[in-house]
């Protein structure tokens, strides 16, 4: 099922990402799609929130690749992904599995992935893709897994 939201500013995309965050389990993947500008990391920072991580610690992660929150010494809470970087290298597959984010994700992390391309397509995941809204502000389609496929 999909849903669709207008957002008519940052706080309301980022309360949505809040929204979303609550309802996440361990393990979860949301894959974050948008052109540039459209409020990608403005909805992870909702996500953030809502898994009890400051979200003002979270910063995109376009040149870093990825960014991990959560408590010092312990597994992240969630980890923030974005493979525009990589998208449409010949090795772009193989590159993704190098980070590490299966790991990340049997841990118990929650894995937040901008631009994902086509290599999570596979994946049970909640799926968000934004969209300048005539106007202004943005649509945001929402949709989850099925929930038998769900990881728990």
């Amino acid at each position: 099922m999909t849903e669709e939201v207008l957002c008519p500013d940052e706080p309301a995309t980022r309360a949505l990402g809040r929204e979303l965050g609550r309802r996440l389990s361990p393990g979860d993947l949301v894959l974050v799609d948008g052109e540039l500008g459209t409020g990608k990391t403005v909805f992870v920072r909702g996500l953030a929130e809502g898994l009890g991580i400051d979200p003002d610690e979270v910063a995109s992660p376009t040149f870093a690749i990825v960014h991990e929150y959560g408590p010092p010494g312990r597994p992240p809470v969630l980890v923030h992904v974005d493979l525009y970087r990589l998208l449409g290298a010949p090795d772009e597959p193989r590159q993704v599995a190098d980070l590490g984010l299966s790991d990340a994700r049997e841990s118990g992390a929650v894995l937040a992935v901008e631009w994902p391309g086509g290599v999570w397509d596979s994946e049970a995941a909640y799926r968000v893709s934004l969209r300048v809204a005539e106007g202004g502000g943005r649509r945001v389609s929402l949709s989850g897994p099925v929930p038998s496929v769900r990881r728990r």
